[in-house]
């Protein structure tokens, strides 16, 4: 368990006190669940918290266009529900040891955890560059080996996993007749040597990698199996019992984790635990194809995230990536997109930013902040109207199309008020600003609204913009309450020549001498 982090069993005897807000009141969410097949509400299992747990990155280069689908939408997800009064956990895992970075540390000759961590400070700026700052902990796998050795113990004591000749250890898919239920794929379709690896000591091809047993030039850690490396699946489940409890609320992650990654988390944590379901709910996210097809590394098709933040305004793209059904796959032609997104954001922004200008002009022409007639009623009423239309569109299975809809809609009449009188009042000028500020809080648009390759990953030579970057992404963690985060950073850039010192404020750091 997570110092500070109940279980969902831990909690279950709480409720409101001290004025706190009544769990029963807050507004239902409806959401698509996988398993179900079907648009059900979201019910806590102790409301108002939320555990969320979304598949995070295996940095074994760095993060594309594709990834950033994903987690952006899982962003909104939890910045809406936070909105809506609902207290939302949110981990994110990084598989931080895996076949494809152990390659890739043997290729270039330096340890492992070099190249991971390299990859997934990159993966953290870009995501601080688009908004993304609602993850509570990124939990690296290597960091919960203890927790993963306990679960596959409790799987082979229970008669889940086997060990073979050599110290791996196995999950018996047979033994859970469950396999497939959320994919509703059957098990035949795992294909040896694709989705699983060839294996002749395995009782069935499908059987899958709890433990691995340690090769020439891998890493490894002790276990009772001797010594090895956890299996692709275990690290998730072990990490989420340990940090949300043997069964929590929401489990998200890319489309393509359906089958068989998700299918063998389920399998995993119910055999091991004896409590179901893992996730009350389970959403993925559609993939982004590139021309027709799907953006991935192995293909060989992926635009490098930090590259496009440097061509195109953050909000541009986080705009592109939130439009569509979130469900279905997204098409995405290079430059075409993000011209069209570009040109469809402008028209989006550009009354949000004058009223902004309008707003910041009166406040220092006017210590009162008020000059200017008032807004007749009824534009005051369809402001409320609005914000109630961008709230019940996502609380509706997150109709993301709609909530953008309503303020383009919205926009309009900005625009019309303006063309007529530019004289309001602060405070007519905060009721026209209302939608745009709710978009924001839960879409994230606006905040990010800048110049391209401002606030984004820059080369290493510019050591000065670096460590700027690096501590800005040590303060949002800091702010999640993240402090393992929040000293992993320090430390790395101790490492790099740089000392940092806290001060009430902020920051400062210098180089170390000699």
């Amino acid at each position: 368990m997570v110092e500070g982090v109940p279980s969902n069993a831990a909690a279950a005897g709480s409720g409101p006190a001290g004025g706190a807000r009544d769990p029963r009141k807050l507004r239902e969410v409806r959401i698509y669940d996988t398993l179900q097949e079907k648009v059900v509400p979201l019910n806590p299992l102790v409301p108002p918290r939320v555990g969320m747990f979304v598949c995070g990155l295996t940095p074994y280069k760095p993060s594309h266009i594709g990834h950033a689908r994903t987690f952006v939408f899982f962003d909104v997800v939890a910045r809406f529900l936070r909105h809506l009064g609902y207290r939302v956990f949110y981990v994110q895992n990084s598989t931080d040891i895996d076949d494809k970075i152990i390659r890739i540390s043997n290729e270039e000759k330096v340890d492992f955890f070099e190249v991971s961590e390299r990859n997934f400070r990159l993966y953290l700026l870009n995501m601080e560059a688009l908004g993304v700052r609602s993850v509570n902990l990124y939990a690296r796998t290597t960091d919960y080996i203890p927790e993963i050795v306990t679960q596959i113990r409790q799987l082979t004591d229970k008669g889940f996993g086997y060990t073979v000749e050599g110290g791996d250890v196995f999950f018996e898919i047979a033994k859970f007749p469950k396999f497939g239920a959320l994919s509703k794929q059957k098990v035949e379709s795992v294909q040896p040597g694709a989705r699983v690896e060839v294996d002749a000591r395995k009782r069935s091809p499908e059987d899958f990698a709890l433990w691995k047993s340690a090769k020439p030039q891998e890493p490894w850690w002790e276990s009772p199996w001797g010594r090895g490396r956890p299996g692709w699946h275990i690290e998730d489940t072990a990490i989420t019992v340990n940090v949300l409890g043997p069964r929590y609320d929401l489990h998200g992650g890319g489309s393509e984790l359906r089958f068989p990654h998700h299918e063998a988390e389920i399998a995993q944590a119910e055999s091991a635990t004896g409590l179901s379901p893992l996730a009350a709910l389970w959403m993925h996210a559609g993939l982004l194809n590139m021309r027709g097809e799907k953006m991935s590394k192995s293909l060989g098709n992926v635009e490098p995230l930090d590259e496009t933040l440097r061509k195109w305004n953050p909000a541009v793209l986080r705009y592109f990536l939130l439009s569509g059904l979130y469900r279905s796959p997204l098409e995405y032609a290079g430059t075409e997109s993000l011209q069209e997104a570009e040109r469809s954001f402008e028209t989006l922004a550009a009354p949000f930013r004058r009223l902004n200008e309008l707003w910041s002009d009166l406040a220092r022409a006017n210590d009162q902040g008020s000059r200017g007639p008032e807004l007749p009623k009824e534009v005051m009423t369809r402001s409320r109207a609005t914000e109630e239309r961008i709230i019940g569109a996502l609380a509706e299975d997150f109709q993301l199309r709609e909530a953008t809809r309503q303020l383009f809609g919205w926009g309009k009449e900005v625009n019309s008020l303006l063309a007529k009188s530019e004289g309001y009042s602060t405070e007519a000028l905060d009721v026209l600003l209302a939608p745009y500020e709710l978009a924001d809080q839960v879409l994230g648009f606006f905040s990010i609204d800048e110049a391209p390759g401002r606030g984004v990953p820059v080369a290493p030579s510019d050591i000065s913009s670096l460590v700027e970057l690096v501590l800005a992404a040590r303060q949002r963690a800091r702010a999640r309450g993240d402090f393992a985060e929040a000293d992993r950073l320090r430390a790395d850039l101790g490492e790099a020549g740089v000392l940092v010192e806290d001060t009430p404020k902020g920051p400062k750091w210098k180089r170390k001498e000699g």
